[in-house]
This record gives structure tokens, sequence and C-alpha cells, in this order.
């Protein structure tokens, strides 16, 4: 089983990127797949999960109404979406898949993780 994070950056203040997650060796449309952040010296923290089966996501407090997580099951990706970033956005961003995820933001739920993609903010 392998995941993908792809798509970090350096960026601007405000501006946007978009981060993708391609699955190999596993059908994300049978499990939770979630994207966590790290930035030096701070803990592995949550950003935002969606269950592939129905849609159901959910955002951090810290990114919701910036970052939008969404998938496309035929393409086996997942992706996210970040706008009006800020300097705090900064980090490795990871995306994970899980099988039997029940609370999205417990890393330790999720059973794949991809090598992570580096997002830096500029101000």
């Amino acid at each position: 089983v392998q995941l993908q994070a792809s798509g970090g950056g350096l960026v601007q203040a405000g501006g946007s990127l978009r981060l993708s997650c391609a699955a190999n060796g596993v059908t994300i449309s049978s499990t939770t797949v979630g994207w966590f952040r790290q930035a030096p010296g701070k803990e592995r923290e949550f950003v935002a999960a969606i269950r592939m089966s129905n849609s159901e996501t959910l955002h951090a407090d810290s990114v919701k109404g910036r970052f939008t997580i969404s998938r496309d099951n035929a393409k086996n990706m997942v992706y996210l979406q970040m706008n009006s970033l800020k300097s705090e956005d900064a980090a490795v961003y990871y995306c994970a898949a899980g099988i039997r995820v029940r609370s999205y933001g417990n890393r330790n739920a999720y059973d794949y993780w991809g090598q992570g993609t580096l997002v830096t903010v500029s101000s």
C-alpha cells in the first residue's frame, strides 16, 4: 500500500495551493482519508478527513472555511484545496488512510501514511 502526497510548494500569504493524495494498493473508496500536518518542533495535527463511502467530511477549526477536502473515487485520489493561506499553515502535510476510523482526528486510527509534502508560506 502506498500513498503519495504532492502539490506542496512556496506560496505567499493569502495564496492558494491544492494538495493531492494518490493511493496505490488500496481502494480508498472503502476507507477514510485524512490530511495531517507537522510544523518544525510541533506535533502532527489533524487538518481534515473524508469518509470515502459517503463523502462525510470534517475540518479542523483552524482551517474551517479556508481548506476543503474532496475525493475522486474513480481516480483513487483525495485533494486538499487550501485557500487564504497563513504563515501558521506552513508545515509538512501528510495524507493517511484508515480502514476503521471512528475518530477522524486520531492519527493512530490511520493504517497507511504517505511521505509528506512541504508547504511553505511567505509573509
